[in-house]
């Protein structure tokens, strides 16, 4: 009888046990090792690149350089509809032509002024606002402008002319050099920064299918946005400007090829084209599906 209390005593202890509490700081290091790896993943193992983000959507940074894109594209081909258009798609609070002059405000007033592309692209931001009867601080920090073209000084020596013929010979008489000679002033072309193509890698993909990448690089591997890069086939060309996907890189600009066709790629009056067509040739992709084949070309300067 004892034996039985004794273990109807031990059965009922067991089910009233108290039960243990959840462990908070356990808790809490593995969310912190879940988000940790979690991040770890995304942002080194597997790093997600955007390709189709809506010029809206840009960073204020990459803002500036889409609106100096437009800007350099309007200095190229004067389309005011096209350049109005891709303003709008930045979805601007106020005027548009105004945030021109803003942007090209900021950058006078910063060491993007110091190179010679990035004068540039101020000098053609100011362009465009002016044409619209827009103002801004750039008109009193960045002359309007261009330099003045180097002049090289020549002395030629004066001919001293010939007596008129007579009847009575005279001596001969022979070409002096005057004292004073005239200056002839002859100008001379500045010198640009030559590119060439530093390289080119083929590529199979389906979300890119038969895409030209072209990057345009400075001579340490950064992009340089407004640059303007020409694709030739049979039938046409076409021209476009880096800078106007900043998501890609600011020396990053592209061009949609068709199926069956050659083209080559150049910098006008910076580089010399393509040696080789790039053909826009049926390709498999790693996961075995059927596209165009697609190429990035790198301009570096020369």
């Amino acid at each position: 009888m004892d034996d039985y209390k004794t273990e109807g005593l031990s059965r009922r202890s067991k089910y009233r046990r108290p039960r243990r509490e959840l462990s908070w700081i356990g808790l809490l290091i593995g969310v912190a090792l879940g988000i940790g790896a979690g991040l770890f993943y995304a942002w080194v193992l597997d790093t997600r690149v955007e390709y189709d983000t809506e010029p809206w959507q840009l960073q204020p940074s990459d803002r500036a350089q889409y609106i100096v894109g437009v800007a350099l594209g309007f200095a190229y081909d004067s389309n005011l509809d096209r350049a109005i258009q891709r303003l709008v798609e930045l979805r601007p609070q106020a005027d548009p032509i105004q945030e021109v002059a803003d942007v090209a405000c900021d950058l006078a007033t910063t060491g993007y002024a110091s190179t010679s592309s990035g004068l540039r692209a101020i000098r053609s931001l100011m362009q465009f606002y002016r044409l619209q009867g827009r103002s801004g601080c750039a008109d009193s920090l960045i002359p309007f402008e261009d330099q003045a073209t180097p002049q090289v000084v020549i002395d030629l020596p004066t001919p001293t002319p010939l007596p008129p013929a007579s009847k009575t010979p005279t001596p001969e008489t022979t070409l002096r050099p005057s004292p004073t000679p005239p200056r002839v002033i002859a100008p001379t072309a500045q010198p640009q920064s030559d590119y060439i193509v530093a390289a080119i890698n083929t590529f199979c993909a389906l979300d890119s299918s038969g895409l030209i990448e072209v990057f345009v690089q400075d001579s340490n591997g950064q992009g340089v946005p407004g640059q303007a890069a020409r694709v030739r086939w049979d039938e046409g060309e076409d021209t476009f400007f880096t800078g106007l996907k900043p998501e890609r890189g600011p020396g990053y600009a592209d061009f949609q090829m068709e199926a069956g066709k050659g083209y080559t790629v150049e910098m006008p009056g910076r580089s010399d084209p393509t040696t080789q067509p790039l053909v826009a040739a049926p390709c498999v992709t790693e996961g075995g599906d059927q596209a165009i084949s697609s190429y990035r070309v790198f301009f570096r300067p020369g």
